[in-house]
C-alpha cells in the first residue's frame, strides 16, 4: 500500500509546523487513501495547524475548468471560510497578498510525469517567490502515475521556455512532485528553503493502478491513467489544427479532424508496427474546443503494452503522418497559447522549432529522433542525482 508524503505529514510530520501561518497549494485531488480531501483533513482541530489560506493551479481548486487556458479567479471558500488564491487568473505566481498571509507553502498536487504539465511550473513560480520572499516549500510527495523508471523525448531547449516547460528537461521525465522540487531547486538554482515529506510503498515500475487507491483526475482531461500514459505524445496535436480529443470522454486518446478518414489512417500507422500500441479507426464529434459539434475522423490509441509503448515517438509517428497525408488541410495551431502571444504553439509544447520544422520539410521521425537520443542521455545523468525511491 503507497503511503503518500499527505499521509506521512498527518500522521507525524505536522508536528514541527505548529505555530506558523500555512499556505496550502492543491486541488481536488490532493486526496488521501480514503478520498478525503486535504482541506478536510489539514484543518481538523486536533493537529493544531494554522491554516490560513489555500491556493490553486491551472483547472481551478476544485477542478471544474474544463477546458484549457481559462483562468481562475481568487475567491472566499464558503466551507472553511478561508481565503482562495489562483496561480492561474490574474496572476501565475504568489501575489503579495498571498505571501502577507502565510510562512510556509504546503504543496500537495498529483503530476502525470510530463514535462507540458503545468502543476510543476506553478510549483516552480511558489519556491521562486519563497525564495524571494523568506518562506518555506513543504511538499507532500505523491508517486508518478506512468511509473519512474522510463524517460521519452527531447529535452527542452531554453529559448523555448514557456508556462508549458520552463526547464531543460525532457518530455517524459520519470520524477515525482518531490523528485522534479529538488530538481528545480538544486539543478536549476531555485535555492528556496525546501522539504520534501517522502512517500511510503512505492516503487519506480509501479503505475498508477497499483497504489491500491482510486484514480481522482488530476485535471479535467486526464479522466484515467491512459490518458496520462499517452499525454506526452498526444499533447503535441494541441499546437495544430487536429483535435486531441478535448470535448470528448477520451481526451488524447481520440485524435482526429473532419478531413481525417478513420481507416486509411489506423491502417498507416499500424503498418509501422509500433510497440505496445494499436491504432482503432474511429469516428467523433467534440462538445467544445477544436471542431465543436462536428463530426470527426481519427484513431483511438489503445496501449497493449506499457513498458514497450514510447507516447513521444508515437505522438510524432502520428503528428507527421497526418500531416503528410492531408498537406492541405494540416495546419500548426496559431498563436496565442498559454500566454505566449509570438511563439508557434508546436515550438512551446516540443521545448524546440526542430519538431515543426523537420515535419514541414518532410524529415522523417527517426531523422527527428536520432537527434534528441543524446539529448535524453545528458538528461538522464542530470536526473539520477535526484531519485528519492531506488535507481
Amino acid at each position: 500500500m503507497v503511503q503518500t508524503g499527505l499521509e506521512f505529514f498527518l500522521s507525524t510530520a505536522y508536528k514541527k509546523y505548529r505555530g506558523q501561518r500555512l499556505g496550502v497549494l492543491c486541488n481536488q485531488a490532493s486526496v488521501d487513501r480514503n478520498l478525503r480531501h486535504i482541506s478536510e483533513l489539514i484543518l481538523n482541530k486536533k493537529l493544531g495547524l494554522n491554516v490560513t489560506c489555500f491556493v490553486g493551479p491551472q483547472h481551478g481548486i476544485r477542478g471544474e475548468k474544463q477546458d484549457n487556458m481559462v483562468e481562475s479567479q481568487d475567491f472566499v471558500d464558503s466551507i472553511t471560510r478561508l481565503p482562495v488564491f489562483s496561480l492561474y487568473g490574474s496572476s501565475r505566481v504568489p501575489t503579495m497578498d498571498l505571501l502577507h498571509k502565510i510562512d510556509t507553502f504546503v504543496v500537495d498536487l498529483q503530476d502525470i510525469g510530463s514535462r507540458v504539465y503545468t502543476f510543476m511550473y506553478t510549483l516552480a513560480n511558489t519556491m521562486r517567490a519563497a525564495k524571494e520572499h523568506g518562506k518555506k516549500v513543504v511538499v507532500l510527495d505523491r508517486p508518478n502515475p506512468v511509473g519512474g523508471n522510463l524517460i521519452e523525448g527531447n529535452v527542452l531547449e531554453q529559448e523555448f521556455a514557456s508556462f508549458v516547460g520552463q526547464f531543460p528537461i525532457c518530455v517524459r521525465h520519470g520524477l515525482t512532485m518531490g523528485e522534479i522540487a529538488n530538481l528545480f531547486n538544486e539543478a536549476f538554482n531555485i535555492g528556496c528553503d525546501l522539504e520534501v515529506v517522502p512517500l511510503k510503498g512505492w516503487k519506480r515500475e509501479n503505475y498508477g493502478d497499483s497504489w491500491g487507491r482510486d484514480w481522482v483526475p488530476p485535471s479535467p482531461n486526464i479522466p484515467n491513467l491512459t490518458s496520462a500514459i499517452i499525454f506526452s505524445g498526444m499533447v503535441f496535436f494541441e499546437g495544430t489544427n487536429i483535435s486531441e480529443g478535448r470535448g470528448t470522454t477520451r481526451p488524447f486518446e481520440w485524435i482526429g479532424a473532419p478531413y481525417v478518414q478513420p481507416d486509411r489512417l489506423a491502417k498507416e500507422m499500424n503498418q509501422l508496427k509500433l510497440p505496445g500500441v494499436y491504432f482503432r479507426p474511429i469516428f467523433f464529434q467534440p462538445s467544445y474546443q477544436k471542431h465543436k459539434d462536428t463530426i470527426c475522423g481519427g484513431v483511438q490509441i489503445h496501449v497493449s503494452q506499457r513498458k514497450t509503448f514510447n507516447a513521444f515517438r508515437t505522438g510524432l509517428y502520428l503528428l507527421e503522418r497526418i500531416a503528410t497525408m492531408h498537406p492541405g488541410d494540416f495546419q500548426w495551431k496559431k498563436p496565442p497559447y498559454e500566454y505566449e502571444y509570438d511563439r508557434m504553439p508546436i515550438d512551446l509544447i516540443a521545448g524546440t522549432a526542430k519538431i515543426r520544422e523537420a515535419i514541414d520539410q518532410g524529415k522523417g521521425v527517426r531523422e527527428i529522433e536520432k537527434e534528441f537520443s543524446q539529448q535524453l542521455k545528458v538528461f538522464a545523468k542530470v536526473r539520477k542525482q535526484y531519485l528519492l525511491y531506488g535507481k
